[in-house]
C-alpha cells in the first residue's frame, strides 16, 4: 500500500480483482467505501481475462508489476482512478505503465500524485531503471500527468506519444 496527501494506492490481489471486475461494488464493500458508479471497457475486460490475472494468479511473478494498484481518496472514501504496470522490469529494467481517472474525479490532479507514489515506489525497487508510458495524442491531460512527473517525449507514432522517465 502507498499513501500521498490525499489518497491511498492499494494493490490489489486476484480475489480483489474478480470483485472490481464485476462492478457491483462487491471491492468498495471490502475497502469499507462509498459506493462508486465504476464501468469496465470491453477492451480492459478482456486485458483482466487474458493477461492481468492469469499474470497474477502465477505465484512465480511478483504480482506488484501485473496487478490494478487503485487509488482511494482520503475525503470521499471513494476509488478515484487506477494505474497499472504492464509486467515486470525487461532486460534494461524498463517497466511500462497505464493509467485512467474516473470521470467524476478527472482534472483534480489526481493522476498527478498516484504517478508521482508510483515514481518513488519504483526507485525502492533496484531492478527498475525506467518507466515507460503512452499516451493518445489528443488526451492532452494524459501527457500533462507524465510532464508534471518529469517524463521525456521520447517518439511519437500516428496516434500516440511516447514517453519516458529514467529513475
Amino acid at each position: 500500500m502507498l499513501e500521498t496527501e490525499r489518497l491511498i494506492l492499494k494493490p490489489l490481489t486476484y480475489e480483489q480483482l474478480i470483485k472490481y471486475i464485476k462492478c457491483d461494488n462487491s471491492l468498495e464493500e471490502e475497502f469499507n467505501l462509498n459506493e462508486n458508479l465504476r464501468t469496465i471497457s470491453p477492451e480492459l475486460k478482456e486485458a483482466f481475462e487474458q493477461t492481468i490475472l492469469p499474470n497474477v494468479a502465477d505465484k512465480t511473478k511478483n504480482h506488484l508489476f501485473y496487478t490494478l494498484w487503485t487509488a482511494i481518496s482520503k475525503i470521499d472514501n471513494k476509488m478515484v482512478a487506477d494505474l497499472l504496470i504492464v509486467g515486470e522490469p525487461n532486460s534494461e529494467g524498463e517497466i511500462e505503465i497505464g493509467y485512467g481517472t474516473y470521470d467524476e474525479f478527472q482534472n483534480k490532479g489526481f493522476m498527478a500524485e498516484i504517478v508521482n507514489a508510483i515514481i518513488k515506489w519504483t526507485k525502492e525497487q533496484p531492478i527498475v531503471k525506467s518507466i515507460i508510458a503512452s499516451t493518445d495524442k489528443t488526451n492532452i491531460a494524459s501527457f500533462k500527468v507524465l510532464q508534471k512527473n518529469m517524463f521525456i517525449k521520447t517518439g511519437e507514432t500516428d496516434t500516440l506519444f511516447n514517453w519516458k522517465l529514467v529513475i
